[in-house]
């Protein structure tokens, strides 16, 4: 099994068992897993993080819920997604934490959830490695209990990618 399966594989044990699931107890009482998109291994990158000038730029990003959450634009990535290169903003909150990468690309709606797909990342010596296979749905896609902030108009993408997961809902 590969590192990738054991994730996904413990992604569902979790979403099915744990009492800290973003599914209702009825979700879980029918769970047979999430969809996902085979490895795709030409959606894996090391890229170098164009750091923002002003690192205290705080900018308001949009809820499912209707209000704004604060974060910091943190630097810009440049990736080439099959002959297009495309540009993304990587975030992080203004409290500590770790760095966020919300997208929404062409598949977003009829195949993977219509609000974008999230990306953590790290740095590692002014580069991150980005690794669409692990792009996952925010909890708000699940049901309406949860609260999670929207992709910004800066990292709409007008790519497929077809990594990570795919639509919980039909």
């Amino acid at each position: 099994m590969s590192a990738l399966e054991e994730f996904r594989k413990g992604k569902d044990d979790f979403f099915r068992t744990s009492t800290d699931s973003p599914l209702n107890p009825e979700q879980k009482s029918n769970f047979l897993g999430l969809k996902y998109y085979p490895e795709n291994l030409g959606l894996i990158f090391t890229v170098l993080i164009e750091k923002n000038i002003d690192a205290e730029e705080i900018v308001s990003i949009q809820t499912s819920a209707g209000d704004t959450e604060p974060y910091k634009r943190y630097g810009k990535i440049k990736l080439t997604v099959g002959d297009k290169e495309v540009e993304l903003t990587v975030f992080k909150p203004t409290e500590d934490g770790e760095l966020f990468l919300p997208f929404r690309d062409a598949t977003s709606g009829p195949e993977t959830y219509g609000s974008g797909r999230y990306l953590e990342t790290e740095e590692v010596d002014g580069k991150l490695k980005v690794d669409f296979n692990y792009a996952y749905n925010p909890y708000c896609a699940y049901n309406e209990r949860w609260r999670c902030p929207l992709t910004p108009a800066e990292n709409r993408l007008n790519v497929r990618i077809e990594a990570g997961e795919k639509n919980f809902h039909n």
